[in-house]
C-alpha cells in the first residue's frame, strides 16, 4: 500500500509532466520571452499538486524570547586575538622582507635568488597562518571581528580586567534567527541584569541550537565563566504576518514565498509568483514575516512544486498587488 508521501509525490510529478506539456505547445506557437517563467496550474493540477493558499495572520513580535546563557571564558577571547594579532604581524614584516629582496635581486645588488625564494616560502607560510588565525577568530568570535577596532579594543580591555562578561545565550530547537534581538536580560538569583547583544555566533555548541553573544557590564559579584543563567532577549517591536514554515523558501538571494496573482479575465489558469519576505522571529511552528500582506493569497502548502515548475535560477520579486 502507497503511503500519503509517496502519493502526493506521484501526483506532485504528474502536475510537473502535464505543466511542461502545456510549455512545449505553447513554444511551438512562438518564443518564450527571456525571463523568469511564472507557474500556472489548471483547477485540476492545483489539486494534484496539493497547493493550498490561504491568508497569512497579521501579528507581532513577542516581547521576549526565552534562552539558556553560559558565561564565556574572556581569557579564550584574548587569546584567540592575541594569535591572530601576531600572525598579521609576522605576516606583515614577512611580506616586508620579501619586497626588500625583490629590490635587492632586481637591481642586481646583494640578493641571491635562493634568498628570494625563501623569502617567497615564508612569506608565503606566513600568510596562511595568517588567514587561518582570522578564519579561526571570525568563526568563534564573529561579533567581535565586527566590531571598529577601537570598540573591540574597548572590550577585550574590559573583559580582561572583569568589568564586562560576555555570555552566550542558545535558544534550543532553532537554528536561524531572523531579527536580531537588541538587549538582554539575564536572570542571576532573581535580579534582572541587563544585557547588549553584539550579534550572532556562527560556531553551535552542544545543544546545536542558534547562539547569541551578549555583553554584560558591570555584571553582580561571583557571576563568572562557566556559570548557566535563564536569559530573555527583547527583540525590538515589528509587526508583520505569520506563516507556515513550508510556505518559506529559500535561495541565495534570501527568503520568499509563492503569492497567487489575481486570475485574469477568460483565463482558467491560476498564476504564482515568488515574493521576497524579510525573516522576523520564528514563531511557533511557523515565522513571523514582513513582505506581503494579511489579504494576500500565499501558498502554504505545496510551494515546493511550484519551485520544480519555475526552476532553479528564478528571481522572488518584491510584493506587487499588480
Amino acid at each position: 500500500m502507497i503511503n500519503r508521501d509517496a502519493w502526493l509525490l506521484r501526483l506532485a510529478i504528474c502536475a510537473v509532466i502535464a505543466f511542461s506539456s502545456g510549455a512545449v505547445g505553447d513554444d511551438d506557437k512562438a518564443a518564450a520571452p527571456a525571463q523568469p517563467a511564472v507557474p500556472s496550474l489548471s483547477d485540476e493540477q492545483q489539486r494534484a499538486a496539493g497547493i493550498v493558499v490561504a491568508h497569512p495572520l497579521a501579528a507581532t513580535a513577542p516581547e521576549r524570547i526565552e534562552a539558556f546563557g553560559l558565561v564565556l571564558d574572556a581569557t579564550l577571547l584574548i587569546a584567540e586575538m592575541g594569535e591572530k594579532t601576531a600572525a598579521d604581524v609576522a605576516e606583515r614584516s614577512s611580506s616586508a622582507e620579501l619586497a626588500r629582496l625583490r629590490g635587492l635581486f632586481a637591481g642586481g645588488a646583494g640578493a641571491s635568488r635562493r634568498a628570494l625564494e625563501a623569502a617567497q616560502t615564508e612569506q608565503a607560510k606566513a600568510r596562511a597562518e595568517a588567514e587561518s588565525a582570522a578564519a579561526r577568530f571570525d568563526l568563534h568570535w564573529g561579533p567581535v571581528a565586527a566590531l571598529s577596532s577601537s570598540a573591540r579594543e574597548q572590550l577585550l580591555g574590559a573583559s580582561a580586567s572583569g568589568r564586562s562578561l560576555l555570555v552566550r545565550a542558545d535558544l534550543p530547537g532553532l537554528h536561524s534567527l531572523g531579527l536580531l534581538p537588541a538587549r538582554a536580560l539575564l536572570d542571576v538569583d532573581g535580579i534582572q541584569v541587563p544585557g547588549r547583544v553584539l550579534g550572532a555566533l556562527r560556531q553551535s555548541a552542544d545543544v546545536q541550537s542558534v547562539g547569541l553573544l551578549i555583553e554584560v557590564q558591570n555584571a553582580p559579584l561571583g557571576l563568572g565563566p562557566g556559570a548557566r543563567i535563564p536569559v530573555a532577549l527583547l527583540p525590538p517591536a515589528r509587526a508583520g504576518v505569520l506563516l507556515p514554515r513550508d510556505a518559506v523558501l529559500y535561495d541565495e538571494n534570501g527568503a520568499y514565498v509563492y503569492k497567487r496573482l489575481t486570475k485574469k479575465a477568460g483565463d482558467n489558469r491560476m498564476r504564482y509568483a515568488p515574493v521576497k519576505v524579510s525573516l522576523l522571529l520564528p514563531h511557533g511552528d511557523g515565522w513571523l514575516v514582513d513582505g506581503v500582506d494579511d489579504d494576500d493569497d500565499i501558498v502554504v502548502r505545496g510551494a515546493g512544486v511550484l519551485w520544480s515548475l519555475q526552476g532553479v535560477g528564478a528571481h522572488a520579486v518584491d510584493d506587487d498587488d499588480d
